[in-house]
């Protein structure tokens, strides 16, 4: 069995329990000294949803872009993007961190991959009260409808892609330190390249057809259509879903090819 293939049950059974250990002690180390805890959360999409939203909508004609009320349309869409954005600055020192631990434990190895995503995702379910309460008070602009269940696939599927992109970036950011910059960078970019302060179907062609193939611009329209309707886009989830699946192949190939490299490195 290699580090990033978990095989037999039994050992399936240790992976679970490892990566849940390191998740919940990375949750407690994070909020030990914290006054404010959980709320930090939730702070961090929250104001920013509100800076968005006020420039949008108070300074700014925003001409029907996005959802109304579009302050909830912000938060569906910034509070994932906080998980993601934060996962994938995490994963770019996963191993540096935590070097010698890496180098001396006889887990795989990919569980410092996993840790991260499971933490941060964690504290995304922490958040999704606060979209909850926005939507309620929004009513009945912002209604439920039966879409609202594809909401666990749009986590499940943000879940694959950060575990495959992960796999991807930490250990190329562990043998080469400059693209920790670099995924900033990119990270900066796709801020605005991605559904977040505007819908897919605000963007004109072509810039909507190319977005189509950013697998968040599915993910979100997950989040978003059991509360925006219109924001459903089949071929989206469907780009969303295989991009996923292709990204998580290609980072378990990835791993299993640069892990030794990693190792030595260390």
């Amino acid at each position: 069995m290699t580090s990033a293939v978990v095989g037999a049950p039994g050992s399936a059974r240790r992976y679970l329990h490892s990566l849940w250990l390191l998740s919940a002690r990375d949750l407690k180390v994070r909020y030990a000294t914290s006054a404010l805890g959980y709320l930090w959360s939730v702070l961090d999409p929250l104001v920013m949803s509100v800076i968005y939203w006020f420039v949008f909508t108070l300074v700014f004609q925003r001409n029907g872009i996005g959802g109304e009320p579009y302050i909830v349309f912000l938060i569906a869409g910034l509070l994932p993007w906080v998980w993601f954005n934060s996962a994938v600055g995490d994963l770019t020192k996963a191993f540096n961190r935590d070097a010698k631990l890496v180098r001396s434990t006889a887990i795989p190895r990919s569980i410092w991959v996993g840790r991260i995503v499971l933490s941060k995702g964690i504290e995304f379910a922490f958040s999704i009260p606060v979209l909850i309460l926005f939507a309620v008070f929004a009513v009945p602009h912002a209604a439920l409808n039966p879409m609202i269940l594809l909401f666990p696939l749009g986590i499940l599927l943000q879940a694959i892609l950060l575990t495959g992109l992960g796999l991807i970036v930490a250990p190329l950011c562990a043998l080469w330190t400059d693209l920790e910059r670099t995924t900033r960078l990119i990270l900066r970019a796709l801020f605005y390249a991605s559904p977040i302060i505007y819908g897919l179907a605000d963007l004109p062609s072509p810039f909507r057809e190319l977005a189509v193939f950013n697998p968040l611009s599915g993910i979100f329209a997950l989040y978003r259509v059991g509360l925006f309707p219109d924001q459903w886009d089949a071929a989206a989830v469907i780009v969303a879903a295989a991009m996923s699946l292709a990204f998580l192949g290609l980072g378990l190939a990835v791993f299993r090819r640069l892990e030794p490299s990693v190792l030595k490195e260390l």
